[in-house]
């Protein structure tokens, strides 16, 4: 049940980001714990083996490419190929992959979150006349570890400029399929619900047990 619930939550977090542009899905490893081998405590002899269920064992983010469409809007941005779009959080500097950009009160090209985005050389971006802006003043970096830190950005080791081509008016997909997350969701609730079930059953049985173990004379 405590594996399921995790998967649950993330499955959970994916489906409220069908619609986010650059999403990276999470994923979970889970293995069953070694057994038990049951013996006769009189002569030593095997029972048989019993398991201790299963566990998340590792979790990871699905970091590949999603398809790119075309939007109606200059400022949306998408990397074709490898890389990541950097921007200054009041946290220090984060990679995304989301480039729903917009247009800052200063003039300067901003994430959702109204964060900077920043060039090559790590200045922010001036929007141009008519709003656009020529996507070769916007950086694509290569990152080392992306570990995911909300907000659909991401922190790690920055090692240079990366080999991907920004596309303006394209959108990169999100990682999610909603169908298969719902199948996924229904499939890990019903195994919780077994486990709930299994509970409940060895807690009627030690019920019954001490029932009548009480009524012995």
């Amino acid at each position: 049940m405590a594996a399921e619930q995790v998967r649950q939550d993330m499955i959970a977090n994916d489906l409220a980001n069908t619609q986010t542009a650059g999403y990276k899905p999470d994923r979970a490893v889970q293995t069953d714990f070694s057994e038990v081998l049951l013996s006769n405590r009189q002569d030593g002899s095997a029972v048989g083996p019993v398991g201790q269920g299963p566990a998340i064992t590792d979790r990871y983010t699905d970091l590949g490419p999603e398809p790119i469409h075309d939007t109606d809007h200059p400022l949306d941005m998408a990397i074709q190929g490898e890389g990541y779009f950097a921007v200054r959080t009041p946290q220090g500097v984060r990679y995304t992959r989301d480039g729903e950009f917009t247009a800052a009160a200063d003039g300067t090209l901003a994430d959702a979150q109204g964060n900077a985005v920043l060039s090559p050389t790590g200045q922010p971006i001036r929007v141009g006349a008519g709003g656009v802006v020529d996507p070769s003043a916007v950086g694509v970096f290569a990152v080392d570890d992306p570990v995911k830190a909300g907000d659909d950005l991401f922190t790690g080791t920055q090692r240079g400029t990366a080999r991907g081509v920004v596309r303006t008016s394209a959108l990169e997909a999100s990682g999610v399929d909603a169908a298969k997350a719902m199948v996924d969701m229904i499939k890990s609730l019903r195994s919780y619900e077994s486990g709930q079930k299994v509970i409940q059953t060895i807690d009627t049985t030690l019920g019954k047990a001490a029932g009548t173990v009480g009524s012995i004379r």
